[in-house]
């Protein structure tokens, strides 16, 4: 699998496809860049996909003298990977904390996106509970203890549901990321080390509207992780953008959207219907 090496950082991605257009794609939490095998089946004819692992995931390594991760060594490490592959112009595709790194790349290279594909994307409304695992001071350490300590916060979820304060979806995906100490740590250095991916949104739809860039979001219905209410106002203000709710929730949306884009290819279901 190629990779780009800069000041100690490794970042890892694998191809897909054989296309004339150049996707770069990130992937969410818990996942690697195989995750985008099955955009292959759906885009590869049209795309080339350069699909990373992020730090902390699959094989990309952040070096320690870069943490936390900050826009310049992200734009610097991208334009290394851009130079490698003769790439001009790309489109980009985000799907949940990928999405942190897409729009990134929109802020850092406008005039070099050409589409923009988010899938339940991070980024755009921060959830309560990354601003209280990143606040300084004594919430970070609390989280910080949890990750060799958890049953305090297993038991928190224990009352939470209980008394039905929160969604089952969630209660499920908290179980499953937390259920070990590796996944744990992932955890607190992914949040720790990209917390500073953040965005002045008004901007990046600025910077959208002006290239005219075309923009997708796809959105699951039943989506407790990133929630359409909570996002769906983005696309909104964009003149080139289309909302597409799928009918599931976060885990499996990007398989989702996958399939959803093979059968427009295909010819299944025509190629303007604006959801599913």
């Amino acid at each position: 699998m190629p990779y780009i090496i800069h000041e100690g950082t490794k970042l890892h991605y694998r191809v897909l496809g054989q296309g004339s257009q150049a996707l770069l794609a990130f992937h969410g939490y818990g996942q690697s860049g195989s995750y985008y095998l099955p955009m292959e089946h759906a885009l590869g004819g049209d795309y080339t996909i350069f699909a990373f692992d992020l730090f902390f995931h699959g094989q990309s390594q952040l070096h320690k003298n870069n943490m936390p991760l900050d826009k310049d060594f992200l734009q610097e490490i991208v334009a290394e990977f851009l130079r490698k592959e003769q790439i001009e112009a790309f489109s980009l595709m985000g799907f949940s904390m990928g999405g942190k790194f897409a729009l990134t790349l929109v802020e850092r290279f406008p005039e070099q996106v050409k589409e923009l594909f988010l899938i339940a994307p991070d980024g755009i409304k921060t959830s309560f509970w990354y601003n209280i695992a990143t606040y300084p001071g004594w919430l970070q350490q609390l989280f910080k203890r949890t990750v060799l300590k958890p049953e305090p916060f297993f038991r928190l979820l224990n009352v939470l549901n209980r008394y039905n304060m929160i969604h089952k979806s969630l209660l499920r995906f908290a179980r499953y990321q937390m259920d070990s100490t590796e996944k744990r740590l992932r955890v607190y250095r992914s949040w720790i080390g990209f917390r500073e991916l953040n965005f002045d949104i008004r901007h990046i739809v600025r910077l959208l509207n002006t290239q005219q860039v075309p923009v997708t979001m796809f959105l699951g219905a039943f989506d407790q992780i990133i929630s359409p209410r909570r996002v769906s106002v983005f696309v909104k203000a964009l003149e080139k953008g289309e909302l597409v709710i799928l009918q599931t929730g976060h885990s499996h949306l990007l398989q989702e959207v996958a399939e959803l884009l093979h059968r427009k290819k295909t010819g299944a279901i025509p190629p303007a219907s604006p959801s599913v």
